[in-house]
């Protein structure tokens, strides 16, 4: 039997492979995880927890408005940019902390340097300039951000860049249509940048519920965003007075900052897995089979690296599902089937399961249930703002095929949602769920007629 340094040798540090390391070591395999960056990766580090402080921080302005319609005098209303990235900053760094502790705890070896693959059992640490052996090679480098081929782009800003910007802008152009560009839309606009969208598609948020695209489209120029569509760009000068975006229609907006935030690629180029064996796709995504073994059946790979999901939770369920099956003896899949999804724009959206259009097109029966409604908050706030839910089921079965929210809180009940409709329930069983009221939420179980029925 072949004698290697360790059992697992990890590469990158981010949510998929911390978890895969931790849970491997606990199983007692010899586990070392290399990270070139920092622990905790995406997610952790320049994704979605500073995010979402940063979604915490843009409400307040929204909630000091809302607060004289319930008899509060608010005074000061100054945004202090630097302090609030020291506190999100520190946070961070109390949260990387945390993931280098848990993976110590476990027993995983933590090696900060850039591994590259150069065999189906071998790595090589760059710095070091050291081989290692493993008798498994996890790769779970996640993607990163890239900026479309457009004159003047250089530029631009990527979401990595959002959490460490110097100063707030005093205008800002937001250049793509998916949750990304719009969550920091909507983040900088309740900081009270005055910002655009531009995107080239004929509504953003290609791929979830259509409706819902047209309603939160609209919430959030109601808020005050420039929400364009069907328009493209052209290219970015650079002026005296900052950046001027040019579209292809001949128009041009001048602006302090533009954010490119149209497309993430796989974290593969120069690993050496292709020279390994390993095949890619055409985006440079690890190709590999329901149990995240690669063509090389010694290298597995999970999270964004495989272009499934990029999701978080998607990463940390499939590096927990390999780990059990590789070291721990029982064969453990990812179940990708219904992925509960959060968006966390102001107002947020929660969806998980088939939209209206794809159920539609796959059931021959189709039972549509909405409601529209003003939140009782928004009501003394003196807020138009609506909420909207929309249950989507088989006529056939009864069984719910999709949930899509918009509103306040829509991520906190998209996951008990998502918890029903993972399990197979029915409309059925959401009739005979007991309301709390008064919640938001009740809607989903008080939900009697359908608006529309397909056949």
């Amino acid at each position: 039997m072949a004698s290697f340094d360790y059992d697992l040798f990890v590469i990158g540090a981010g949510s998929g492979g911390v978890r895969a390391a931790r849970i491997a070591a606990g199983y007692g395999a010899r586990v070392a995880i290399a990270e070139e960056s920092r622990i905790g990766g995406t997610c952790v580090i320049r994704g979605c927890v500073p995010k979402k402080l940063m979604v915490y921080a843009s409400r307040i302005a929204g909630d000091l408005n809302d607060a004289a319609g319930f008899g509060w005098a608010v005074g000061d209303r100054r945004f202090d940019w630097s302090a609030f990235q020291a506190a999100m900053q520190r946070e961070v760094a109390r949260l990387e902390g945390i993931y280098a502790g848990n993976l110590q705890r476990a027993g995983a070896e933590i090696i900060r340097d850039r591994a590259v693959v150069t065999g189906p059992n071998e790595v090589r640490l760059v710095a070091a300039e050291r081989t290692i052996t493993a008798g498994r090679i996890l790769v779970a480098t996640g993607n990163r951000p890239v900026l479309p081929d457009v004159p003047g782009m250089e530029h631009a800003v990527t979401s990595n860049d959002m959490f460490d910007l110097p100063a707030l802008p005093e205008k800002a152009v937001v250049v793509g249509g998916g949750y990304i560009a719009l969550e920091f839309a909507s983040i900088l606009n309740g900081l009270g940048v005055p910002t655009s969208v531009l995107y080239r598609g004929e509504q953003v948020l290609r791929g979830f519920d259509r409706e819902v695209r047209d309603k939160l489209a609209d919430a959030l120029r109601t808020r005050g965003i420039d929400v364009r569509t069907g328009v493209q760009v052209a290219g970015i000068d650079k002026t005296a007075a900052g950046l001027a975006v040019r579209l292809a229609d001949g128009a041009a907006l001048d602006t302090d900052l533009v954010l490119a935030a149209t497309g993430r690629r796989p974290n593969t180029t120069g690993l050496g897995l292709e020279t390994a064996g390993v095949t890619l796709d055409e985006s440079g995504a690890v190709i590999v089979n329901a149990l995240s073994q690669t063509s090389v059946s010694s290298i597995y790979a999970v999270g964004d690296v495989t272009n499934h999901a990029q999701l978080t939770p998607v990463a940390i369920r499939e590096g927990h599902a390999f780990a059990d099956t590789v070291f721990g003896g029982k064969e453990s899949f990812a179940d990708l089937t219904a992925i509960p999804t959060a968006i966390f724009t102001t107002p947020e959206v929660g969806t998980i399961g088939l939209s209206e259009e794809a159920a539609c097109a796959a059931h021959t029966a189709v039972d549509v249930y909405k409601a529209e409604f003003r939140p009782m908050r928004n009501i003394l706030a003196g807020r138009d703002e609506r909420s909207f839910m929309k249950v989507v089921v088989d006529a056939v079965t009864d069984r719910v095929l999709g949930v899509h929210i918009m509103g306040p809180e829509a991520g906190e009940m998209i996951q008990l949602v998502g918890i029903a409709v993972a399990m197979g329930a029915t409309k059925g069983d959401f009739d005979r769920t007991m309301a709390v009221h008064p919640t938001a939420a009740e809607e989903l179980v008080t939900l009697r007629t359908p608006s529309t029925r397909h056949r």
